[in-house]
C-alpha cells in the first residue's frame, strides 16, 4: 500500500479467547498473522518485530485459514473446513495456540455460529488459546453476552469517512462488516472506468 506499517498495542492479560471483528479490509487477518509469527519467532529465540512482546510458551501453534474452493470437487468448501479442523483436533494439545481466520463461514450464519461456538468452547475447555477473526455475528455476540472475563473482543477501526486505520481497539462486535464500503469502492471504480472508455 506504500504507507508506513501500523502497529497495534494490545494488552491480553491471559485471556483464553480473543475474538476479532470489524470491517472488511480493516487489517484483521494481517494482525492474526502477526500474532502467529511473533509467537513462533519468540519461541525460536529470535527477536520479535515489536517495541515489546510478552507471551507464554505454547506446546504447538495451529492455523485454520479459509481456502479456495476444492478444484477436484471431492468435497464442498464447508466439508473441507471441517475435515481440516478434525485433523487439527487430532493433533492439538493443552497449552497450544490456534489461529482461526473466518472459519465456518462457508455455511449460513446460524449454523456456522453454532458450530464455531461448540468447537471454540471445547478448545478453551482443553486449555487451548484461541484467536478468532470472524464475521459470524451470532457467534461473537454469544460470547459477548455471557460477559466472561477470559474473553477479549477486538474490533478493526473504521472512521466516519469509511477509511480503515488498520488499528484494533477493544469493542463490542458489530452486526455489520461494512461490506457495502468494499462494494462501492469496486463498482464505483469500475463505473468510472467504463465512463472514460465509452
Amino acid at each position: 500500500m506504500k504507507q508506513k506499517v501500523v502497529g497495534n498495542d494490545i494488552v491480553d492479560n491471559g485471556n483464553d479467547l480473543v475474538i476479532i471483528t470489524g470491517p472488511n479490509q480493516g487489517g484483521k487477518t494481517t494482525f492474526l498473522r502477526s500474532i502467529g509469527l511473533s509467537q513462533l519467532m519468540m519461541q525460536c529465540g529470535m527477536f520479535v518485530p515489536a517495541e515489546s512482546f510478552s507471551s507464554n510458551l505454547c506446546t504447538g501453534i495451529f492455523t485454520h485459514f479459509k481456502r479456495e474452493e476444492d478444484k477436484t470437487m471431492e468435497s464442498g468448501k464447508f466439508g473441507e473446513e471441517l475435515k481440516r479442523m478434525s485433523s487439527i483436533v487430532d493433533l492439538i494439545m493443552p497449552d497450544s495456540l490456534i489461529l482461526l481466520n473466518e472459519s465456518f463461514a462457508a455455511t449460513n450464519e446460524r449454523e456456522g455460529s453454532e458450530i464455531a461456538r461448540q468447537i471454540v468452547s471445547a478448545l478453551i475447555e482443553k486449555h487451548i488459546k484461541v484467536f478468532y477473526v470472524t464475521h459470524l455475528y451470532e457467534f461473537a455476540h454469544s460470547f459477548y453476552d455471557k460477559g466472561k472475563e477470559n474473553v477479549l473482543f477486538l474490533r478493526a477501526e473504521r472512521l466516519q469517512d469509511r477509511r480503515r486505520t488498520f488499528r484494533l481497539k477493544e469493542g463490542e462486535p458489530l452486526e455489520t462488516s461494512y461490506g457495502v464500503d468494499l462494494y462501492n469502492k469496486i463498482f464505483r471504480k469500475g463505473a468510472r472506468r467504463s465512463e472514460y472508455t465509452a
